[in-house]
Parts: structure tokens; sequence; C-alpha cells
């Protein structure tokens, strides 16, 4: 029977960032041409968000904010070697990266070669400005992939009546999506090299607005023209989410791999966030989703609409519930080792573990 240990954690592009450019995406969403002119005015913002700016636009924030989730992701990673893991399921999306037009499904398992060099910082989010360890563009990273662990996973949910899609080639970038990557950096931020095998699990956090964002903030920019057509179709729903995560933990139990099972994402985003105006967290929401995690009230999150999770800008934590359901099906309750809020750092993040037993 195969040991299991959950974690929680996020891969927030801005961390890749250097402070200045870390702190400047808020005054990007704020000034956004389709974001209500009202927020330009600070009378209008709500308590707190002016201290966090101060006098320097953020940078201070921003250099304090890091080196406190720098801290929680180095926790992270000493449990994660502590723990030995054959591989890790890393569960993130892909924003219009890999999946675009021609296919867009709702999960997908990636069976990576043994070593899969990239060049991190030639594509994606931020990949033109400089970045926090000032690595040039052409900078090579390997991560070690798990094919067979890949394998036996699909394998194991299709024999369990989960459609699950996989492949073994990216498709219309040369890297994984940066969900991928930057957990991995992040997970290895002090550059003592990541060696823990991974086997990718995407999911359409996006869904009806994969496109319309461009995978971002693009419905800030520009009004989107259906031409009086449908929306494009959602993501998978939480329950659907939490049904994939309870059949992987069984195929995970059933193996005869030591494996982990993680989710990478930050919380509520703002700029998917009608709720809040598409410039600060929903943090109403996202602290009923905590106070249901402490609790194991796993209920409360299986049974979120996807009206709930677009409302609240909560797209990408439908990675967290894929973890969730197998953790339900593990019967494993979450540690919390720590939850940050911010206004300007566009949403808030939380660190948990759930201990393999």
């Amino acid at each position: 029977m195969g040991d299991i240990l959950g974690i929680g954690t996020t891969h927030y592009p801005g961390l890749t960032a250097t402070d200045e450019g870390m702190c400047s995406l808020w005054q990007t969403i704020i000034n956004a041409p389709l974001v209500d002119q009202s927020w330009q005015d600070p009378a209008n913002w709500p308590d707190g968000m002016a201290e966090e700016i101060g006098d320097d636009k953020g940078v201070t924030s921003a250099g304090r904010y890091r080196e406190r989730m720098w801290a929680n992701l180095r926790k992270q990673r000493q449990i994660i070697d502590d723990f030995g893991p054959d591989f890790i399921v890393m569960i993130a999306d892909d924003q219009y990266e890999n999946f675009k037009e021609d296919i867009i499904p709702p999960f997908c398992v990636f069976g990576l070669d043994d070593e899969f060099e990239q060049e991190v910082w030639s594509d994606g989010p931020l990949a033109k400005i400089g970045n926090y360890w000032g690595e040039p563009a052409d900078h090579k990273v390997t991560l070690r992939g798990h094919r067979e662990g890949a394998k036996y996973i699909t394998t194991g949910l299709l024999e369990r009546g989960i459609a699950m899609p996989y492949a073994y080639k990216t498709l219309h970038s040369a890297t994984l999506a940066h969900g991928f990557n930057y957990t991995a950096l992040f997970l290895d931020v002090d550059r003592r090299g990541f060696d823990h095998p991974i086997v990718p699990l995407h999911v359409n956090c996006y869904g009806s607005m994969v496109i319309k964002a461009g995978g971002a903030f693009s419905h800030l920019f520009k009004e989107f023209d259906d031409d009086g057509l449908l929306p494009d179709p959602p993501g998978p729903n939480p329950a659907m989410c939490h049904d994939v995560g309870t059949k992987l933990a069984e195929v995970l139990a059933d193996s005869p791999y030591r494996s982990v099972i993680m989710a990478s994402s930050s919380w509520s985003h703002c700029f998917l966030s009608p709720n809040s105006g598409w410039v600060v967290p929903d943090f109403e929401a996202d602290r009923g989703m905590l106070d249901a995690l402490e609790h194991g009230r796993y209920d409360h999150w299986r049974s979120r609409t996807t009206a709930e999770v677009e409302g609240s800008g909560h797209h990408e934590m439908l990675n967290w519930h894929v973890l969730i359901g197998a953790m339900d099906a593990l019967d494993r309750r979450a540690k919390i080792l720590d939850y940050v809020e911010s206004f300007i750092f566009q949403s808030n993040k939380c660190f948990a573990v759930f201990p393999a037993e």
C-alpha cells in the first residue's frame, strides 16, 4: 500500500520577479481601462491597503512578503525531503500555455521524461523582465519526471471511471505551464537542486475565462466580443475535481509508490473576482474556505458551484479541490502552516500539509 503525503502551496508568479516587479502588478491592474476608475482614488481603498502600499508603492512590503513566502516554501521543501517520495503528483493549471483553442481538456496527466530540460525564463508570465535570481533568459533548468508513475495513475483513473487524458509532449510551449515550473523553482528557492520526480496533473481552472483572459487579466483591458454566442464551456466544477481527487487517492493508496499529492495555487485572485471589483482578493470567501479546511468540513468545498468559484476569483483553487478530494478519501486533516492575506499582491496564500499516517 502506497504512503501518501498531502501538500497545499502556491506558484504565485510575482515571486519570480524583483521586489519592484512584484509590487508593480497592482498598479497595472488598478489602472486597467475596464476597472472602475474609483479605485484610483485612495479614499476608496479598504482599510489597510494604503499602509501596505506605503510611501514606496509597496516595495518594502514586497520584501517582507517575499521572505514570508520563502519561509513557508522552505518548510514545505523540508517536509517533502523528509518524506522521500518516489514522485510528486503536482496539480496545477494551464493558463493558455499548452492548451489553447485546438484542445482544452478539463484534466490531463503529463508523463515527463526522466529528465526534462527547459529554459524557464524564455516563456510565460514575467518572462521578459528580470527575475529574483538574476538568471538569464537562456538559463536551463532540469526537472525529473516519472513516466511510469504517470502511466500507472492514468490507467488507474481510467479503470475507476475517470476519463483522464494524458500527454507525453508539450503542445504550444517549449516549457511546462508556469504553475508547475514556478512551484518547482520556489521549492528550490535556495538553488540546491530539485531532484524529486514530478507527475504534472493539469486542471482547466480558468474554464470559460481561459481564452477571454488569455490566462491572466486580458479581460481587464479589452472587451471580449462573443458575437452573441454562448460563453465558452466552464472548467470542471468543485464536485468533479473532488471526485477526481478521491479516485487519485485510491489509485495511489493501492500503488507500490510513496507519493506526494500537491496542489499549487493561490486562493482568490483579485483580477478574476467581480465580487471585489477585480482589484483586491475576496477576503470573505477565502476566510470561509479556510475555516472549512481547518475544521475538516470538506463538504463545504465539494458543494461549491461554478458561479461561486468564478464570483470569488477561486478559479485556480480547483487545483486544491482535487487535493481536498484525495485528503477526504484518506480521512486526513490539514495542518495550516500559514495563511497570508494581502491587498496588493493579487491573491491570498495558504500553506498546508496533510501528514502521512
